[in-house]
């Protein structure tokens, strides 16, 4: 069995997170300039077996796209053209950035280190995957 991938794609980064080989685990992968993701998720790929790519749909509160859905619609389109065997399916990410921010205080992160974005976003791509896996 191989891994499923979280993306939570922003315009300036992409927050990544992967579960283990028997996709039980939900665990932060990294945080990656979107200028960079299809390189990155090209070696990724090369290196570990990936049965599944999951990517945030960002919905508003009434649960319309929100803006960025236009540019997740490109990415999907060139990712469909680069990894054309890959499955991809879309999950829910409506609250998970202030999800994220709260497990920050809640783990006891110092003010300082909750300004960071990286992590933001790799936290808000993981917690995405755990609410796929929760479901299963």
């Amino acid at each position: 069995m191989g891994r499923i991938l979280a993306i939570d794609f922003g315009l300036k980064r992409t927050g990544l997170a992967v579960t283990d080989e028997l996709q039980m685990i939900a665990s932060g992968l990294t945080t990656v300039a979107t200028v960079d993701l299809m390189q990155y998720l090209k070696d990724y790929f090369e290196e570990e077996k990936v049965d599944l790519t999951l990517v945030g749909y960002p919905t508003q509160k009434d649960g319309t796209p929100s803006d960025i859905e236009g540019n997740i619609q490109e990415f999907l389109k060139v990712f469909a053209e680069e990894f054309p065997h890959m499955p991809v399916q879309r999950e829910d990410e409506r609250y998970t950035s202030k999800m994220a921010f709260q497990t920050m205080i809640d783990s006891g992160l110092k003010k300082k280190k909750r300004r960071n974005k990286e992590l933001l976003d790799e936290i808000s791509a993981t917690i995405i995957l755990q609410q796929y896996l929760y479901r299963q």
